[in-house]
C-alpha cells in the first residue's frame, strides 16, 4: 500500500513539474504512460522523415537543371538526417525497454509503426517536388513549431534544428512553384495539376477534425504538454498562412466552398475522404508498398555497414 502511494506521489509531482513549465530530460523519472506517448510520437516522426525523403529522391536524377539537382539532393540528405536525429531521441526513451533503432525499423517494415500519410502519395511530375517542398513542408513546420514547446527537452531541442532546416526546404519548394507559375502554359498546367492532386493530402496532413471531443491520445499529449493544439487548430493555421499565397500565384484550389469568415476568421472547407485517409495510413496508399519495399531492401543491404560501425573499436 505504501509503495502504491509513493507511485501516486511521483505521478503527482511529475504533473506539478509540467504545470510549472519544467522540461523533462531523458534521465529524469517519468510515468510509463508519458514515455509510451513520446515513443509513439517520436518514432512515427522519425520514420516519416526517412520515408519522406523517398518521394523527392525519385526526382534527384530527373531534376531539370544542375542547380535544382543539387538543391533537391541536399534536401533529401537533410530529411534522412532528421530521421536519424529523431531515432536517437527515441532510442534514449526505449532503452529501459531493452529496445533500439532495429526495433523501430522492424516495426516500420511489419506495419506496426505507421509513417505520415502524405509520403504514400505519387510524384509523377517535377511540380510535385515543388508542392512537397512548399506546402507539405509548410504544413510540417506548423505542426513541428507547436512541438517546440514540448515538455520533453531532447525532442524540443531536436525540433529546433529540424524546423530551422525545414525553413530552407520551404523556400526551395516555393522557388520551384514560382518558377513554374511564371513559366510556359504547360508548366503552369503542370503546377495546377500537382496542387489539385495534393490538396486532399494537405487537408489530411493534420488528421481528422475533432467533432465532439478529443481522442484519448490527444488528451494525454495535451496534459503532458507534448502538444498544445488540436488537429483542426493546426489546419486552420495552414489555411491562414497559405491559401492567399496559393491564390496569389493564380492557382485554383480545388474547393469552391473554401472561404474565411470575416468576423471569426475561421475557414470553412470541403472535408476530404477520411475513409481514404484511414486506408492510406494502413499502408494501402498509391505508393505505400513500393516505398516500404525499397526502404526494407536498402536497409537489409546496409546491414554489413551497421555491423562494422557497431563493432568498430578506435585504435
Amino acid at each position: 500500500m505504501a509503495q502504491t502511494a509513493a507511485i501516486g506521489d511521483r505521478d503527482a509531482y511529475f504533473l506539478e513539474r509540467l504545470d510549472r513549465g519544467d522540461r523533462i530530460e531523458a534521465e529524469d523519472w517519468m510515468p510509463e504512460d508519458y514515455r509510451q506517448q513520446l515513443v509513439r510520437l517520436i518514432a512515427m516522426h522519425a520514420v516519416s522523415e526517412i520515408m519522406g525523403a523517398l518521394p523527392e529522391k525519385e526526382w534527384v536524377p530527373r531534376a531539370p537543371t544542375l542547380y535544382r539537382k543539387l538543391a533537391i539532393t541536399a534536401k533529401v540528405q537533410d530529411e534522412v538526417g532528421h530521421g536519424q536525429l529523431l531515432i536517437r531521441v527515441a532510442e534514449d526513451l526505449m532503452r529501459p525497454w531493452g529496445k533500439g533503432r532495429e526495433d523501430i525499423m522492424a516495426d516500420l517494415f511489419s506495419g506496426r509503426l505507421k509513417y505520415h500519410n502524405v509520403f504514400h502519395m505519387a510524384t509523377p511530375t517535377w511540380a510535385d517536388a515543388g508542392i512537397i517542398g512548399w506546402l507539405v513542408d509548410g504544413a510540417a513546420v506548423i505542426t513541428q513549431g507547436m512541438s517546440l514547446s514540448c515538455s520533453y527537452a531532447p525532442y524540443a531541442r531536436a525540433l529546433g534544428r529540424i524546423v530551422e532546416e525545414e525553413g530552407f526546404h520551404i523556400q526551395h519548394g516555393e522557388s520551384i512553384c514560382m518558377a513554374l507559375a511564371e513559366g510556359t502554359p504547360t508548366q503552369r498546367t503542370m503546377l495546377q495539376d500537382a496542387l489539385t492532386r495534393w490538396w486532399p493530402a494537405l487537408l489530411m496532413f493534420f488528421g481528422p477534425p475533432e467533432k465532439s471531443q478529443l481522442s484519448t491520445h490527444q488528451l494525454r499529449n495535451m496534459r503532458y504538454r507534448i502538444r498544445s493544439k488540436t488537429n483542426e487548430e493546426l489546419r486552420q493555421r495552414f489555411f491562414t498562412k497559405y491559401v492567399r499565397r496559393i491564390w496569389s500565384l493564380g492557382l485554383t484550389i480545388p474547393d469552391a466552398t473554401l472561404a474565411q469568415d470575416g468576423v471569426t476568421k475561421v475557414w470553412t472547407y470541403q472535408q476530404p475522404d477520411w475513409d481514404e485517409f484511414r486506408q492510406i495510413v494502413m499502408n494501402h496508399g498509391p505508393r505505400s508498398r513500393a516505398r516500404l519495399d525499397l526502404r526494407a531492401t536498402t536497409y537489409q543491404e546496409g546491414t554489413w555497414v551497421r555491423r562494422m560501425i557497431a563493432h568498430h573499436s578506435p585504435a
